[in-house]
């Protein structure tokens, strides 16, 4: 890899120059480096590790050590104890990596920011999968990001995720994501979507957003929200009825986007219990926790809602047109459309991203001094077997 003069770089392909590195490090771990400097160099060993399980997603941390080795002009040796993927128990090592003291204390920050949150993401996109194995899933986590490099992680792991689960159940997994930055994960060139809320108001009407799409990129599949005006049933045969073709040939999808403050066009919480009552008996009535609950029959994008809207479709003619879910699919959701048997086509989600951030937190120890083993005490698990 060619490294600029005086680059240390970022696995997005940022330059960070050596001052740059050192203003995002942990201070007490520049002051060890010269202290190190100083009084001479050791060869140590770090054992990286997280207090939760997870799904091993190591790509980012490593090539961002491998990339600073090489700006450095050093060489870290770097052990995995796992495959990509891989599940990985509470305060099980995750890799070892051993080097020069020097040139591997000031990266521990950065490092363990690339590790934690991907791993936890990882792991939370693999379970929704497993749940909806026969759904689709679109990964929509850019906008909840806090810039490119947490987007380029969150998308990496929802990729990690989702091959997890087709290798562990055939799942159908992640598809692609919303942007192109990070569409190379999924197999793609570009990031999928069609229309956002600003189009129908822009329009005027959800049937006119539907009519400008097509007219704007006829040759692609409609995918259109239909939660705008809270007509979710009157706008979608409306489409239905003006594309009818389409929708014949299965090209057309509609987003159920409703707000959880109100329920979806015909819909109640009387009436959401009959519709599980007729569709899915078994979800409703055995116990189930207050989130639950909401998620079956309660407001927003339940699955009450899907069958709902899914009889809408079927009993208007309309058996191949799509349904999208949105709105708060995250592992809890996913779990209680899988016990629904929600009729959900696909979902997209930035859901998957870590609800508990505290749960992110990597740590290393390091854990040998030239090779002598060393670890503080309560910390011996982490010692090579």
């Amino acid at each position: 890899m060619k490294v600029r003069e005086r680059a240390e770089l970022t696995p997005s392909g940022a330059a960070l120059t050596p001052e740059q590195v050192a203003e995002r490090t942990d201070a007490y771990f520049l002051r060890t480096k010269e202290i190190v400097r100083r009084n001479g160099d050791s060869n140590v060993t770090y054992a990286v590790f997280m207090r939760r399980p997870v799904l091993f997603a190591p790509k980012l941390a490593l090539d961002w050590l491998t990339d600073m080795a090489t700006a450095r002009g050093v060489s870290f040796e770097i052990e995995t104890k796992h495959h990509e993927g891989d599940w990985v128990g509470a305060g099980e090592p995750l890799f070892y990596v051993t080097g020069s003291f020097i040139h591997l204390v000031d990266l521990e920050t950065i490092m363990l920011q690339r590790i934690g949150p991907a791993c936890v993401a990882a792991y939370n996109a693999f379970t929704m999968c497993v749940d909806l194995p026969s759904v689709a899933f679109l990964a929509m986590e850019a906008r909840h990001c806090a810039g490119q490099e947490m987007a380029e992680m969150m998308a990496y792991a929802a990729h990690v995720g989702s091959d997890a689960a087709k290798r562990s159940v055939g799942a159908v997994g992640f598809i692609g994501n919303a942007t192109t930055a990070t569409a190379h994960y999924f197999g793609r060139d570009g990031g999928l979507g069609t229309m956002p809320h600003a189009l129908i108001g822009y329009a005027g009407s959800t049937l006119r957003a539907a009519e400008m799409y097509h007219e704007t990129y006829p040759e692609n599949d409609l995918v259109v929200l239909v939660d705008y005006f809270g007509q979710e049933v009157t706008d979608a045969l409306a489409v239905c009825a003006r594309f009818p073709q389409l929708a014949a040939d299965g090209r057309i999808s509609f987003r159920l986007d409703t707000h959880g403050s109100r329920f979806i066009e015909g819909l109640d919480t009387s009436l959401s219990y009959g519709v599980m009552e007729a569709h899915a008996p078994q979800s409703i009535r055995g116990y189930r926790t207050e989130a639950e609950l909401r998620h079956l029959v309660g407001p927003g994008v339940t699955a009450a809602a899907i069958f709902h809207f899914r009889q809408a479709l079927d009993t208007a003619g309309f058996p191949k047109v799509k349904i999208i879910g949105s709105s708060g699919f995250g592992p809890a959701k996913c779990k209680v459309m899988a016990v629904a048997g929600a009729p959900i086509d696909v979902i997209g989600t930035g859901s998957y991203l870590p609800d508990n951030w505290g749960e992110t937190y990597a740590t290393a120890d390091i854990i040998a001094y030239d090779g002598a083993p060393r670890v503080k005490l309560g910390r011996e698990f982490l010692l090579r077997k």
